[in-house]
């Protein structure tokens, strides 16, 4: 219990610290509903964590009705290699407005027990971004900026470190920074490209048994960006008879959201997430829509209950 103590200490003043350290303008990297079953994509350490081969794509369509409104893509492979190792492989594919950016990572995690059914993953991320901006394209190209100059394929380097504890398969927090490299990208706001900055993603969730038949499955995500305000995204998501999720999400001073989730079989798991904006652009979007779906090569004698986290 006292190490649990100490490790959800250690997750709690790294965000602090990371939140608050500087000031300034910056963007969020992209953002996910379903982020419950995408960690891999914010955390290396999740590599190989559920002790089976795994497959998750994710499409999102946020802000529709707005020209060059966020629309992303993610692929993520992952499995464990041995007992102690996790290997992954993500693509996410981004685009915004004029630019386009595609992320190639590699995963490395390493466990090591701290209780008989418990683990500290640590993980390692590696991989290139490639960045397209065309400023013909998206509200860019009102501007008329003759300074506005296109870039194409610009290749970015990305290191990245996360720590995950899975415990008992029953909660799980983490901590991470996808990218310590401060190289360029699109900065939505200045509509421009501006510096990256450290991103740290803190995420954790419970499950309760209500009964034998529905599991109750709260979890939050929180996203520090130095000179940029925090965001949370919490989501409450309960289970029935281990086959139909039903729940609700709410990121913080932005939109409120309704989840969905079906068990087809034992192997594939599909996932839908619906978000209503609450800020002032509720007047010209209708919401953001996301769709997931999850394969799982199902080994009886190593799976750690998949359809939990």
């Amino acid at each position: 219990m006292k190490t649990q103590i100490n490790i959800i200490k250690l997750c709690a003043l790294l965000m602090f610290f990371f939140t608050f350290s500087k000031e300034g303008q910056a963007q969020q990297d992209p953002q996910y509903t379903q982020y419950m079953y995408n960690t891999m994509s914010v955390n290396p350490g999740y590599a190989g964590s559920r002790g089976i081969f795994s497959v998750t794509g994710l499409h999102r369509s946020q802000w529709v009705g707005i020209t060059g409104a966020p629309q992303t893509q993610t692929l993520g492979i992952e499995s464990p290699v041995t007992d102690k190792v996790g290997l992954g492989f993500n693509i996410v594919n981004d685009k915004l407005g004029p630019s386009q950016e595609v992320y190639l990572d590699g995963n490395f995690s390493y466990s090591i027990p701290t209780t008989l059914h418990s683990n500290l993953y640590f993980g390692l991320k590696a991989g290139l971004r490639f960045l397209d901006v065309d400023f013909s394209k998206g509200t860019a190209s009102q501007q008329n900026d003759p300074n506005l100059e296109n870039i194409n394929s610009k290749f970015l380097p990305t290191v990245g470190l996360g720590v995950y504890y899975d415990f008992d398969s029953r909660w799980y927090v983490g901590l991470s920074v996808p990218n310590l490299l401060t190289t360029k990208h699109y900065d939505r706001f200045e509509q421009a490209v501006a510096k990256e900055r450290l991103h740290v993603y803190l995420i954790g969730g419970y499950v309760f048994d209500i009964n034998r038949n529905i599991q109750f499955k709260p979890a939050v995500l929180a996203k520090a960006v130095s000179g940029s305000p925090l965001s949370v995204d919490g989501s409450a998501n309960f289970l029935f008879n281990n086959t139909l999720t039903l729940g609700v999400g709410y990121r913080w001073g932005d939109s409120v959201g309704a989840l969905a989730g079906f068990q087809v079989n034992e192997g594939l798991f599909i996932g839908y997430a619906y978000d209503y904006t609450t800020s002032g652009l509720n007047a010209v979007t209708s919401g953001s829509h996301e769709i997931m779906l999850r394969f799982d090569l199902v080994n009886p004698g190593r799976i750690k209950s998949p359809r939990f986290f």
